[in-house]
């Protein structure tokens, strides 16, 4: 057994339905079935977009630990149960939660009112703990404290940019994230100075305006 090294304080959060654990949780005895449904309701709670959906393809052997039989069997079982529900459209079989928001996906899709391949492709958010510690440094409380107080004032694909930015230029600090990100916010992501020739890039950010972070 594989031992597992605990959970840490940059963890996000999925939702579950309280239904999942007064009716599911006792009732399912397929190992498959349950680490479908469970994947099924993170990936969905991450997912940006109206329609929550996923296909087989969707379902990850390496991710679920499970093969790809394991797997089939499992989405079976949780349609048959009446946990996930089905719909076709183009020869793609789509599973939907069996929520009020999935029964009305369906009856949309088959009263030809809505198409998903017309849908925006399911798209995670970006975790600003992780991306941190990935690219920047060691995530601190006092550092936790300030990335969540940058959530609830910048645009979530703001901070990722401005981290790319920071790795691109090698100035690995969260001064210079910031510094990027107060300009784009008196400025506009796409203000005069973002105009300039592609060529330039991100080598504003190297001048000496923000001197000042470049060091630390």
């Amino acid at each position: 057994m594989k031992t597992f090294r605990g959970f840490t304080d940059s963890e996000t959060f999925t939702s579950l339905p309280d239904k999942f654990f007064h009716e599911l949780l006792k009732e399912v005895d397929d190992v498959a079935e349950l680490k479908v449904t469970l994947y099924f309701l993170w990936r969905v709670e991450h997912m940006d977009t109206p329609f929550r959906a996923l296909t087989k393809m969707d379902f990850g052997v390496k991710e679920l630990g499970l093969g790809a039989e394991e797997i089939k069997r499992g989405l079976e079982k949780a349609v048959k149960r009446g946990s996930l529900l089905t719909v076709e459209k183009e020869a793609v079989v789509y599973f939907l939660l069996n929520s009020p928001r999935g029964r009305a996906g369906i009856q949309a899709i088959e009263s030809g009112q809505w198409s998903p391949s017309a849908s925006a492709p399911p798209m995670e958010r970006p975790n600003v703990f992780r991306l941190y510690e990935e690219n920047i440094g060691p995530l601190t409380p006092m550092i936790a404290d300030t990335l969540k107080d940058a959530e609830e004032t910048y645009h979530a694909e703001w901070i990722v940019e401005a981290m790319e930015l920071a790795v691109k230029n090698n100035k690995r600090n969260w001064r210079y994230c910031e510094a990027i990100l107060k300009r784009w916010k008196d400025e506009g992501r796409h203000g005069k100075k973002d105009q300039r020739d592609a060529r330039q890039g991100s080598e504003r950010y190297t001048k000496s305006e923000f001197a000042e972070y470049l060091d630390g």
